[in-house]
């Protein structure tokens, strides 16, 4: 009996859609964590902040726009904001779903590298053995199925990745997989089949999906590298004209992507450089080696903002176990290094897979090693794609074992899996919410200017401005010329009742920012500061006049805008206001509260008509906002036209159903158009949303 269920049970693992089931199933698991987790660090813009995700209108429009428009990074990611797109739509605020999606598009990437690694494991294994006269292709191919499993389940559960799965913001890389390996499945499926239409659909097909990889993520410019690499090296179908045509459609597809790249408008300022020497890069190139081999076999110390790299001197304890911990991660580098070339020398069955593996990795890690200028030395995220090539290293590995200690491996691949999927749990947890990702990365050896600040800005909205200033006054210490260290540091002690000190840092940053926004993002804030503090006083005129001259050197800035207008229209000087939004909105068709605020202002002026066509343009660049339709609705209800502004107001309520408000003010609106009936079923409808909102657990 026991014999029959076990034969069964084998059966039916051996089927690929149950395997499949199964990536999605434990990598489902390891992730659960993550799902209740709030927005983190740059979430909050990206999913909540971003103009481009909030119509379809937007479609296109995110090919000509950066993924963080103020930002001095380079990101060009509109597939990354597509997504979101379709989140905002599908789930309307609520941050499980955007959660969810990450996780799924991970899972789905893993389904694609499990079935792309059965076909490259065949081809590299099964076809060296035919090769060298082996007449076990039959016995060998149970064997690289299994091992393409676990290889692909070893991917998916691996807490290194937690960054890229955890954090909604790291999803890039997910998609960026996903379709890298989706396009390179669809080559292959191309690549055999009979008839000529298929066979040129599937190959449009696979470009076209390798362009969304592109458009993904910039490291997914590997996909592409690697396939070829694995082409022109590794395949053994020789057939020239189709490598010719291949070689052709991927020089192509970059020649599209770089097109692509040049869209958006060009940063006005290159970001800072750290100027290290080649010898300089070359150690850490190595320690980075070192610390990604680490982690991928023992993924202990796990957090964001990690660094191979301190430039402090080593007069103290800490600095001097820096320093020794990272030349313990050079020596680590190049054990890592001459394990990957000797075993790679090395003859075997399994020698043509190695190689491939190493040289997947090292082709991926390179781009991050060092070798040019980024935002951090290492990162664990940037392990996504090169882990691949480590782990196809290890199955290499494993096939030149004997049979015995082949079992061996597969029992210990097992239980790694078991182990890494309960780390990515735990890890998954880190990201809970600001609070508990800052003091976690601080914790884990991860503190940054950025971390502090983040930190700080958790202490501030809960209103304890004594801990956000003991935080930002040494983020100050760590980097005394960030201006958003100093600007958050001055708003702390201006609710700490520290006016005058607080003024004066305003103030000087507001001078600095002419020179320090070469070097850093944003610098616009200390002038707006000034003006906030100016108004408190009572001085709008001199505030007005600050902020009037900062829209001169930052004329596409929008908080600076919105900011004066408002004041002006308060002084009404209502017709500056609108000069001053209009240009504004006539430049950025896209910005919704820029088309707000210009409806706003030609209602009172009273040129209903405008002010009708300005609000409607609003409705469609977010369609889960109904303000623009509330205003709509109060401009119809003073023109006496009742019935047109409670079919407005029934608009907002479709897009905001669970909200009382909406209701409350629909059926204010139909009271007025003689329909009680109505209204009291709206007010019920506001009693019921409101018991509900008493009654249900809190979620974010």
């Amino acid at each position: 009996m026991a014999v029959r269920i076990y034969a069964r049970v084998r059966l039916l693992l051996d089927k690929h859609w149950i395997r499949c089931l199964l990536l999605a199933l434990i990598g489902f698991l390891a992730r659960i964590p993550a799902l209740s987790g709030q927005r983190v660090w740059d979430d909050d813009f990206l999913t909540r902040g971003n103009p481009f995700i909030k119509s379809p209108i937007f479609v296109l429009e995110v090919f000509r726009q950066r993924l963080f428009p103020e930002s001095y990074s380079g990101h060009y990611r509109p597939v990354q904001n597509i997504s979101y797109m379709a989140d905002y739509l599908l789930w309307n605020g609520n941050f499980y779903g955007y959660h969810l999606s990450s996780i799924l598009f991970h899972l789905l990437a893993g389904i694609f590298l499990y079935l792309l690694l059965l076909r490259l494991f065949e081809a590299l294994v099964i076809g060296q053995a035919g090769e060298a006269g082996d007449n076990t292709r039959v016995e060998k191919k149970p064997l690289i199925s299994w091992i393409a499993f676990l290889v692909a389940l070893l991917w998916v559960v691996h807490p290194v990745h937690s960054a890229a799965v955890d954090y909604v913001s790291g999803r890039a890389d997910s998609l960026a997989a996903l379709f890298g390996a989706g396009g390179w499945l669809l080559y292959l499926r191309a690549r055999s089949a009979q008839s000529r239409v298929p066979r040129v659909l599937l190959y449009g097909g696979a470009w076209f999906v390798g362009l969304l990889a592109l458009c993904s993520r910039e490291s997914a410019c590997l996909w592409p590298l690697l396939f070829l690499i694995y082409l022109l090296v590794f395949d053994r179908a020789k057939n020239p004209g189709r490598r010719v045509a291949t070689i052709a459609g991927c020089l192509a597809l970059f020649a599209v992507y770089i097109f692509l790249r040049h869209l958006p408008p060009s940063q006005s300022v290159p970001g800072p450089s750290s100027n290290w020497s080649p010898s300089m890069r070359a150690v850490l190139m190595v320690r980075a080696l070192g610390d990604y081999g680490r982690l991928m076999i023992f993924p202990g110390n796990l957090h964001m903002e990690r660094s191979v790299f301190s430039g402090a001197a080593v007069e103290n304890g800490a600095a001097r176990q820096h320093f020794i911990e990272f030349e313990y991660l050079s020596i680590l580098g190049l054990v890592v290094l001459a394990a990957l070339i000797a075993l790679s020398l090395r003859r075997g069955p399994g020698q043509r897979l190695r190689v491939f593996g190493a040289a997947w990795f090292i082709v991926a890690y390179l781009p991050t090693s060092n070798i040019v200028e980024l935002n951090a030395t290492v990162a664990e995220h940037w392990l996504y794609l090169p882990s691949v090539g480590f782990l196809i290293f290890l199955a290499g590995c494993l096939f030149d074992l004997p049979l015995t200690w082949r079992r061996v491996g597969l029992v210990f691949a097992t239980v790694a899996v078991a182990a890494l999927g309960i780390r990515s749990n735990l890890r998954s947890r880190d990201w809970e919410s600001n609070e508990v990702f800052a003091r976690q990365t601080i914790a884990s050896g991860g503190l940054t200017i950025r971390v502090a600040l983040l930190l700080a800005q958790v202490y501030s909205n809960r209103e304890d401005y004594a801990g956000a200033e003991r935080l930002l006054r040494k983020a100050v210490q760590l980097c005394p010329e960030y201006p958003l260290a100093r600007n958050n540091l001055a708003h702390a002690l201006l609710h700490l009742g520290k006016e005058k000190e607080a003024q004066s840092l305003f103030l000087e940053s507001a001078k600095m920012a002419g020179e320090s926004r070469k070097d850093y993002p944003r610098t616009w804030i200390a002038a707006l500061n000034v003006a906030h503090v100016d108004h408190t006083e009572n001085k709008d005129a001199q505030a007005i006049a600050v902020l009037d001259k900062a829209r001169l050197d930052y004329p596409d800035t929008w908080d600076l805008i919105s900011s004066e207008t408002e004041l002006l229209r308060r002084a009404d000087q209502v017709d500056r206001s609108l000069n001053i939004v209009q240009a504004f909105a006539g430049k950025n068709w896209w910005h919704y509260n820029a088309w707000l605020a210009l409806g706003r202002l030609y209602a009172q002026k009273g040129d209903n008509a405008t002010a009708m066509a300005a609000l409607g343009h609003a409705t469609w660049l977010d369609l889960r906002e109904t303000e623009a339709l509330n205003l709509m609705a109060m401009i119809r209800m003073r023109q006496n036209r009742l019935d047109d502004a409670v079919q407005v107001q029934r608009q907002a309520v479709r897009r905001q159903p669970d909200q009382p408000q909406q209701y409350l003010l629909l059926s204010d609106l139909l009271d007025k158009a003689g329909r009680t009936r109505e209204a009291r079923v709206a007010l019920a409808e506001v009693t019921r949303l409101r018991s509900v909102a008493g009654s249900a657990p809190a979620v974010n």
